[in-house]
């Protein structure tokens, strides 16, 4: 019986890889647009699709700073449709219908506590966190953010997201799949590097409305 269900699970995680890979080369003959709707419709987690981005680098099928381009649009997009979700649809829509984009309860009410304790900076700094990466897009459209303060501080966070997947899919080549797994011990370090950059933000604020004041 155990075999069997370990047999089962193999199977399935096979039968996922090959369409992941199917999906994404279908991206892959559209090129640019290609990558930018991967990042848009995000049925394929977006590091996955900037890492293949980045092996189509190095292959020469498509060049660097176009990659970032096109990562940099489908992801700002796929972050503007999460924020309009959140602004005109509110908290009712997102907890009946979140699961078809992968943002369940818990992501939303981790994401909502972050932004009414920190604020707008809030948008830039948990784009470098898991869980509430995506999730923070919705309490930013609930809360009306500015549309123009959303996406600008929404593509600051996306350009270097999308150069280091890129650049470290490009490095691995034929291995751009264990991508997550090479940037895994250094996910620490990005976070308290976003952290910073965050108190920062937080430290010339306060300084800013104390002048004024």
């Amino acid at each position: 019986m155990y075999y069997h269900d370990s047999t089962s699970c193999f199977e399935r995680r096979i039968l996922l890889t090959n369409i992941i890979h199917q999906i994404l080369e279908f991206f892959a003959s559209l090129g640019y647009l290609g990558v930018a709707l991967g990042l848009m419709i995000e049925i394929i987690p977006s590091e996955i699709v900037l890492a293949y981005a980045g092996y189509l680098v190095a292959g020469g099928h498509i060049n660097f700073v176009g990659a970032v381009i096109a990562g940099v649009i489908g992801g700002t997009i796929a972050q503007l449709f999460l924020y309009w979700l959140g602004y005109y649809g509110g908290r009712p829509i997102i907890e009946k219908y979140g699961k078809y984009i992968l943002i369940n309860k818990h992501h939303l009410d981790l994401a909502e506590k972050w932004f009414s304790k920190y604020g707008v900076g809030v948008v830039f700094t948990a784009r470098f966190i898991p869980v509430v990466r995506h999730a923070i897009s919705i309490p930013a459209g609930l809360a009306k953010m500015p549309i123009s303060q959303f996406t600008f501080f929404t593509v600051v966070a996306i350009i270097p997201w999308s150069i280091l997947f890129i650049l470290i899919g490009e490095k691995l080549g034929k291995n751009w799949e264990t991508a997550k797994q090479v940037l895994a011990p250094y996910t620490p370090m990005i976070i308290v590097v976003a952290l910073a950059l965050f108190v920062v933000y937080f430290l010339i604020k306060k300084l800013i409305s104390k002048k004024r004041s």
